[in-house]
């Protein structure tokens, strides 16, 4: 049996017995001095039956398990002796005990089995010495009080039940606040000395790789995401976030996708375990370019695929000049035509100018991407492709893009 000295705030509780005893108060004192005995035939029978409360290297929970059983028959006679018996101390050591269960790793099943057990033994030994003291007894009488005894004792599972409970939750409270502060730890880029006793102690494997995800609240129906244990979850910090062991494991972005309704989410790259932070950084990065519409952020990004829009925007300032100037001939156009061939331009420069792939991708005329060309030749001039000039080029026109969203004609077949 488990240490009976915790300490549980209880709440009040009267146990009551649905019996009611001619001469109660005398049958009871009668049978107090066979208690002992009775208690002491029903441990045996309970190590019997059930072999995981045998411990012969500790002596002191068998004799628990005899203090318990002698506990439950002794305060069952108090009430059949005097219905108004406080029942303050009983709740307090079987909350103890439930609290104790749960705080050694052990379900109450066992427990449940073992007052059963006891609770056969209890009556058939009562019942006899009742007769045997003089007392009449009719078949009803046994069935009622046999009634009685389980009535009691389903009184005192469910205190039990509470304090494995309480238990549970206070090591659930625990195991939160240990692994809220692995997270920490993973963000001040620790060593892996610095990890082992904190990844230990959160009962965390410590694993070779990890990624991070920012998130943010996506309206007011976001709800804490149902995710793997191994997951750790960083919603106490200022701007929320989680870091994903092994990230690129079977079926991790499936299950992030699923779980994360009602949060914008965004992925950094996969790191080892002690660079949580830069993934970290590198997943706010993407998050804050969603945040400005340059990002598609209705599922999960992923930061490593917008790369180069967000090291662009981490010195928008200058990004701003080189549109400015690389793209200056597009700004003589009218807005609804400009948007159109700066698309145009940046397909073209992806696809090697071959208006066939280009018209398939923006799903135009390939006529219609030529005449398109055509005008942007016009605008930029011979050289304005020029091979040494297209990285910039094409960065300018991303990230001009990104900046200035408007929805592309779907099917359009005319030039224009």
């Amino acid at each position: 049996m488990p240490d009976l000295s915790t300490v549980v705030a209880l709440p009040p509780r009267r146990i009551e017995v649905a019996i009611q005893v001619e001469d109660g108060a005398r049958i009871a004192a009668d049978l107090r001095e066979h208690v002992s005995d009775v208690a002491a035939e029903a441990a045996r029978r309970i190590e019997a039956e059930l072999p995981e409360f045998v411990r012969p290297h500790d002596p002191r929970y068998a004799k628990a398990l005899l203090l318990s059983v002698e506990y439950a028959i002794g305060h069952f006679l108090d009430l059949v002796a005097d219905p108004d018996t406080s029942s303050v101390e009983v709740t307090r050591f079987w909350r103890d005990v439930g609290f104790g269960e749960a705080s050694e790793g052990r379900t109450l099943d066992s427990w449940q089995a073992a007052i059963r057990v006891g609770a056969g033994v209890a009556v058939e030994r009562l019942t006899e010495h009742v007769l045997r003291l003089g007392y009449r007894a009719s078949a009803a009488d046994i069935a009622n009080t046999a009634n009685a005894v389980f009535g009691y004792l389903n009184q005192l599972a469910t205190i039990v039940a509470e304090g494995h409970a309480d238990a549970a939750a206070r090591a659930a409270g625990a195991r939160q606040d240990r692994r809220r502060r692995l997270l920490d730890q993973l963000l001040r880029r620790p060593t892996l000395k610095d990890l082992r006793d904190p990844a230990r102690d959160a009962a965390w494997q410590l694993p070779r790789t990890v990624a991070a995800v920012a998130l943010r609240e996506d309206g007011p129906d976001a709800r804490r995401p149902a995710l793997p244990a191994d997951v750790l979850l960083g919603l106490h910090l200022t701007e929320p976030c989680l870091i994903i062991p092994d990230p690129d494991g079977p079926g991790r972005a499936r299950i992030l996708e699923q779980q994360l309704d009602g949060w914008i989410a965004a992925v950094g790259p996969t790191v080892d375990v002690t660079e949580a932070a830069k993934s970290l950084r590198w997943a706010r990065q993407a998050l804050a370019v969603a945040d400005l519409g340059m990002i598609d952020g209705s599922g999960l990004i992923v930061a490593e695929r917008h790369m180069p829009i967000i090291v662009m925007m981490r010195e928008r300032e200058l990004v701003e000049r080189v549109i400015n100037r690389r793209l200056a001939p597009l700004f003589s156009v009218r807005p609804a035509q400009r948007y159109r061939l700066a698309v145009t331009l940046l397909t073209s420069l992806e696809c090697g100018f071959n208006a066939t792939e280009v018209a398939g991708r923006l799903h135009l005329h390939a006529q219609t991407v030529r005449y398109r060309l055509r005008q942007l030749e016009e605008l930029f001039g011979d050289g304005g492709y020029a091979t040494e000039d297209r990285l910039e080029l094409h960065m300018a026109l991303k990230a001009w893009v990104a900046l200035n969203t408007e929805p592309l004609p779907q099917g359009e077949l005319r030039c224009g």
